[in-house]
């Protein structure tokens, strides 16, 4: 692969690590992006946020690891495997990645329940949605997660050249103890090992983020760190 203009950003506060300021790279927007490419960046760490494709640049801070699961070497623990018995009638449906105001309504809930703040929905468009959710340039699915006939979950997916990448999942708040985020993961294993992708690519796993931890139970998780990819697991980190 030839080389990528990178452009770096001015540096932000840090969504993650408190007291840690966040700087990223993003791929020059003179860059043609298209799958292909973009499956050669993410298998280097990169990743998707709407049409931009970035990584992190922080000085000091390698905090956030690359993580992706070899899906036919997956086992579900108990806990996965009570999640899927719960969610035997759960009805997916593929959807194109096409704006969807139901779905931006389960987005406005999700965020307004999740993130801490009462209102953290506001200010937040439809076209903010699909500019930070869709692409014009990648094969993304927006995947329905219905129980009982009503719209559960979200899960944003892209597809890559050996694998699918796990983008977002947003879920209504009602459905909690149906561990609606759990199971589209789980999901998402499952239909790249139909498609015979190699890989669930699940973003950023970040040791001390309560958020962005989860994904080290998806075992065995594999973490880009020094530039290679190797096995991380809870007894490495010694994770709770």
């Amino acid at each position: 692969m030839t080389s990528i203009p990178i452009w770096l950003d001015a540096g932000h506060a840090c969504g993650y690590l408190e007291d840690r300021v966040s700087r990223s790279g993003f791929v020059h927007p003179s860059v043609g992006m298209n799958t292909p490419l973009y499956s050669q960046l993410i298998a280097q760490g990169f990743r998707r946020s709407g049409d931009y494709v970035y990584k992190p640049y922080c000085e000091g801070c390698q905090a956030c690891v690359p993580t992706r699961l070899p899906v036919a070497a997956f086992q579900p623990d108990r806990k996965q495997k009570r999640c899927q018995k719960r969610n035997a009638q759960t009805r997916v449906v593929v959807k194109a990645a096409e704006f969807d105001p139901r779905h931006f309504q389960l987005y406005q809930r999700y965020l307004n329940a999740r993130h801490d703040k009462p209102g953290a929905d506001a200010g937040t468009t439809p076209d903010d949605y699909i500019k930070f959710l869709g692409s014009s340039w990648c094969e993304t699915m927006f995947v329905e997660f219905l129980i009982g006939g009503q719209l559960a979950a979200v899960a944003v997916v892209d597809v890559v050249a050996d694998g699918l990448s796990a983008v977002y999942t947003f879920f209504d708040p009602e459905f909690a103890d149906y561990s609606p985020g759990v199971y589209a993961v789980l999901w998402q294993i499952e239909t790249a090992k139909q498609l015979g992708l190699e890989y669930l690519y699940l973003g950023y796993w970040i040791k001390d983020c309560r958020k962005m931890r989860y994904k080290i139970q998806y075992q065995p998780l594999s973490g880009l760190i020094n530039g290679q990819w190797q096995t991380i697991s809870n007894q490495t980190f010694n994770e709770d």
